[in-house]
């Protein structure tokens, strides 16, 4: 890759997700990032210590962004599931890549330590939309509410409005049937 900017962490950041999108989180070597870059290998460890020092700047914007959504909304006077399903929709679709990196790559969600983080997002998204005290059948609901429209956010490339509409729809129908 021949550098055109100057700012190398992004450089960085963006060439590793493409690596980590096309063969995995274990099986890119931090040797094959810097070839790519045209850097040193010692000059991207100045950048990231370490490989997982790398990830975790990388899943870093997902979990800002689902976190700053899940605030926003228990902060919220009422709740409006629709809108808030179509905002979900849309964080897990901003973070499509790294969402599918950590997808493909089980293992990097332990080696990260957010395997608890993420229960505890998943948690925090049924409350958002049960409130308190649900049901174990509405449990069961959102579940296929929310990992339906995670997986309609992450395997449409260009999730087009149709396509976000259509997940909320069937997230919205799931949650009450």
């Amino acid at each position: 890759m021949v550098r055109q900017r100057n700012d190398t962490r992004a450089e960085i950041r963006a060439v590793a997700l493409e690596l980590f999108a096309e063969k995995g989180f274990g099986k890119t070597s931090l040797r094959e990032i810097a070839d790519r870059l045209g850097i040193t290998k010692a000059a991207l460890y100045y950048h990231f210590p370490a490989k997982t020092d790398l990830l975790r700047e990388l899943v870093q914007p997902l979990l800002d962004d689902v976190a700053a959504l899940l605030d926003a909304a228990e902060r919220a006077d009422e709740r409006d599931p629709r809108a808030f399903l179509g905002d979900y929709f849309d964080a897990i679709s901003r973070n499509r890549t790294v969402f599918m990196v950590l997808l493909n790559d089980i293992g990097t969600l332990e080696e990260l330590g957010l395997v608890t983080e993420i229960f505890a997002w998943r948690g925090r998204v049924h409350g958002v939309l049960l409130g308190p005290d649900p049901t174990a059948v509405d449990e069961v609901r959102a579940t296929v509410a929310t990992g339906g429209l995670q997986d309609a956010a992450i395997l449409a490339a260009d999730p087009s409005p149709e396509v976000r509409q259509a997940a909320v729809e069937a997230a919205c129908r799931a949650l009450s049937s």
